[in-house]
């Protein structure tokens, strides 16, 4: 069965439809909301949330991305805001922030022997205005743009925040890199 046969027979409420599209996508998107909410049965909520809101909202998929990217960005979404509810996501403040050129990434270079998983080990370790940012921009492959208005910030404030965290977590993946704890 085609993609979008069975887009269009959710958009139905076909049940089996419905479950053949979470089936496919359930474990995905548990990993996307696991990057941002440590706790498992918190990710498993959020990701259950977000596809009780894409089948209510499916008749609004367009087809103008892939369902995997609109149900992802509805994950990335329902995790912030889950964060936000229970107060972890601190305000990320634009006061004083200057515009930073990070588009020329020459200077982004990481050593070839740090792994994914202790790359992503550090983005946790980031303060949280850095740490959620960088994890929109560098795993998720969202823009700045995209990260504004899923923050709540300024295009500006993403590129700085953007900018520091990626400092940040340079020197923490160098700290890794000559064997120190950080």
């Amino acid at each position: 069965m085609f993609q979008v046969d069975i887009i269009e027979k959710c958009k139905q409420n076909n049940r089996k439809a419905q479950v053949q599209l979470y089936n496919q996508y359930c474990d995905g998107m548990y990993v996307v909301a696991k990057r941002f909410l440590k706790n498992t049965h918190d990710a498993e909520d959020v990701v259950q949330e977000a596809f009780i809101k894409a089948f209510t909202k499916l008749h609004q998929y367009k087809a103008e991305v892939t369902f995997g990217a609109w149900l992802k960005r509805i994950v990335v979404n329902k995790s912030i805001d889950f964060l936000k509810s229970k107060k972890q996501l601190i305000e990320l403040e634009e006061v004083h922030l200057k515009v930073i050129d990070i588009e020329s990434d020459d200077k982004w270079l990481v050593d070839d022997a740090i792994t994914i998983n202790e790359a992503k080990s550090a983005i946790d370790k980031l303060p949280e205005k850095y740490q959620y940012v960088v994890m929109l921009y560098l795993i998720e492959g969202y823009d700045h743009q995209e990260i504004s208005e899923i923050l709540n910030i300024s295009e500006v404030a993403s590129r700085t925040q953007l900018s520091r965290g990626k400092t940040k977590l340079q020197e923490l993946l160098k700290l890794k890199k000559n064997g120190t704890r950080y």
